[in-house]
């Protein structure tokens, strides 16, 4: 056997076994912390090994293998010496002794080297960073010094408890996001996935700008199971641009919709990219109050991409999706295709109504899929080899889509321990509060530029990670709600993936559009320009997060609309008065009212689009083939 086919046999292999402990203790309940934790990271971290091998198609691959070895030897020696000491660990709270400085320094050292494999320098460089300063940062001076701690304690804290490397970021990734990457991993290989692509071809497809729809639709529903806005770019991406190229799109249109509609797919409601059940866990509520709140923002953002796309595929002349490749309702609504999917969701609502937890609600969804997706396929006298192959598939991908959430999450625990160590993101809080002299909103500008700056490059999970322990008590500390201030960072930690200069989302996008990426970033910026607005409304308009009752929400809706639709038009090159400037001023000046929390306001905001819809329906009968749209 060739050394490409061991590798991917062991690939399938650690991706299969990950992939059924999450099962297994979706459905048994978890092990102890300390048990469950290092055997979740022991796994994910000898698959990632696996997938992102050391000097791979190179002389030195040998050499490679030899290190990786050595590497997962080392990482599953000192993971299970963690689990088989548990008792004594939480019970004793031992010193930390030189075997245990040992395997703490490799176990970092490997988790850095996978993260830096499979996302680049400068997450690993951040956490780094953070190591230097709980060890060095006695020698600063001013505000940022601390007393200093030595690699004795700093040992002691990442290995020999659960408030460092076993913290938990780790057991939220090994249990409840662990879960629901298998629930969805099951959902799209049993079908699910086509069922998506089929349903956004049907919405979106016959309308101007169909192709571009497509790709805001089928990367909402895919991007929510993601914990990554770039894998959903590389996912879909590899299926919408195409598409929208065939049409004659232009190239950087089709990758800048597909950044934007793929990191969009990080901030809808019930999943997040799996962020919710971490900000569920920080900040000790319910996930299905994250979810609830993050469902308003989802819909004004994706609102406000439709329509700029809209407006902008009508004024660009782009092409709709051919009748005969958009699939009919009846194709769409297969029993064999619906069922399997409602029975999924069923399983997991089921689950939630009865009182346990996310995890186990999560197996119940696999467990009604995987039954309702058998007796179709036995309906159906589809070949056992080919069924069965599916649902191992599916294991298989829930396991090899873990690696990067798990590796990730455990480098931004470090990261975390170390800020909670120190202090330092207390230090900076203040020192941002400090700035902006107890100004809310001034405080919130600033936040939003610190926070698309800390994400940059980093996977959104791991983004709101680092900037929820740094920024977000900077907002709590002038009054903001604490959810609030979570949801206000976590949008901007998401955004960063298409802000230049290092837009990572939109740098996958690029290539696989073959497209400049600062074309493509030109195009993501204006997609998705009401969006860097939008976390404003959360403190301006608490009901935008669902909060202080019916008429707040119904003023944060009425509120958010107009604006949305406003911005929208702007942005998409909205021609009305055949005028551009008296276009724009006039739609400025309904996103500018729409935003005064008056009623007045909001009723002239009303009627200046309103007076400019109705411009535009009687230019439109009077020149039916106007081509300026």
């Amino acid at each position: 056997m060739t050394f490409d086919g061991l590798r991917a046999k062991t690939v399938v292999s650690l991706a299969g076994l990950l992939g059924l402990f999450v099962v297994y203790t979706s459905a048994a309940g978890p092990f102890e912390s300390l048990v469950q934790r290092p055997v979740f990271l022991a796994l994910a971290v000898c698959l990632g090994l696996a997938l992102y091998p050391l000097f791979p198609n190179s002389r030195w691959r040998s050499l490679g293998l030899a290190i990786d070895l050595a590497a997962a030897a080392l990482t599953i020696g000192s993971c299970a010496y963690v689990a088989a000491n548990y008792k004594r660990i939480m019970e004793n709270l031992p010193w930390a002794e030189p075997h245990d400085l040992v395997m703490v320094s490799a176990l970092v050292l490997i988790v850095l080297e996978l993260s830096r494999r499979a996302i680049g320098l400068i997450f690993p460089v951040l956490v780094l960073a953070g190591l230097g300063y709980a060890m060095l940062g006695q020698h600063l001076p001013g505000a940022l010094a601390h007393r200093g701690f030595g690699p004795d304690f700093v040992a002691e804290t990442l290995l020999l408890g659960d408030l460092g490397l076993w913290g938990l970021l780790v057991g939220v990734a090994a249990t409840t996001i662990a879960a629901f990457v298998v629930f969805g991993a099951m959902i799209l290989n049993t079908g699910g996935g086509q069922t998506f692509i089929d349903l956004a071809m049907r919405l979106g497809g016959r309308s101007p700008g169909g192709g571009a729809k497509i790709a805001a639709i089928a990367s909402a529903l895919f991007g929510m199971l993601s914990g990554s806005a770039v894998a959903n770019v590389a996912t879909t991406g590899n299926f919408t641009i195409p598409l929208m190229k065939r049409l004659r799109y232009p190239p950087s249109f089709a990758g800048g919709v597909e950044a934007v509609a793929s990191t969009g797919g990080q901030i809808t409601p019930p999943v997040l990219g799996a962020a919710a059940f971490v900000m569920a866990e920080i900040l000790g509520v319910s996930y299905a109050t994250i979810a609830m709140a993050a469902l308003m923002p989802a819909l004004l953002f994706f609102a406000a991409m439709f329509l700029t796309i809209h407006v902008s595929a009508v004024r660009l002349g782009l092409g709709v999706v051919p009748e005969d490749e958009v699939p009919s309702w009846s194709r769409i609504a297969r029993l064999s295709k619906i069922l399997p999917l409602l029975a999924a969701l069923g399983g997991l609502t089921a689950g939630i109504l009865m009182g346990r937890s996310i995890q186990t609600a999560a197996f119940y969804g696999i467990a009604s899929l995987t039954a309702t997706f058998l007796i179709f396929s036995l309906l159906e006298r589809r070949p056992p080899r080919e069924v069965a192959g599916q649902l191992v598939k599916g294991l298989v991908d829930g396991g090899r889509g873990l690696v990067i959430i798990g590796v990730l999450l455990a480098g931004a625990q470090i990261l975390v321990a170390m800020i909670n160590l120190t202090g330092v993101g207390v230090a900076m809080s203040g020192a941002v509060a400090a700035v902006a002299q107890g100004e809310v909103l001034a405080l919130a500008l600033i936040v939003a530029a610190v926070c698309l700056v800390m994400g940059m490059g980093i996977p959104t999970t791991a983004a709101y990670v680092l900037v929820a322990a740094v920024m977000a008590p900077a907002l709590v500390q002038v009054g903001v709600p604490e959810l609030t201030s979570h949801m206000f960072v976590f949008y901007y930690a998401t955004l960063s993936v298409i802000t230049p200069p290092v837009c990572v989302g939109v740098f996958v996008a690029a290539g696989i559009a073959r497209s400049d990426w600062t074309s493509v970033a030109g195009v993501a910026l204006k997609l998705a320009g009401v969006a860097y607005a939008i976390p404003f409304l959360f403190i301006v308009y608490p009901g935008i997060l669902g909060g202080g009752g019916p008429l707040a929400i119904a003023n944060a809706l009425a509120t958010g609309g107009l604006f949305v639709v406003s911005v929208a038009l702007l942005l998409g090159g909205q021609s009305v008065t055949r005028s551009p400037w008296l276009d724009r001023v006039m739609l400025l000046s309904a996103a500018g009212l729409a935003l005064v929390d008056a009623w007045p306001a909001l009723l002239a905001a009303f009627a200046i689009l309103f007076g400019l819809a109705g411009l535009r329906n009687a230019q439109r009968r009077h020149a039916p083939a106007d081509p300026s749209g």
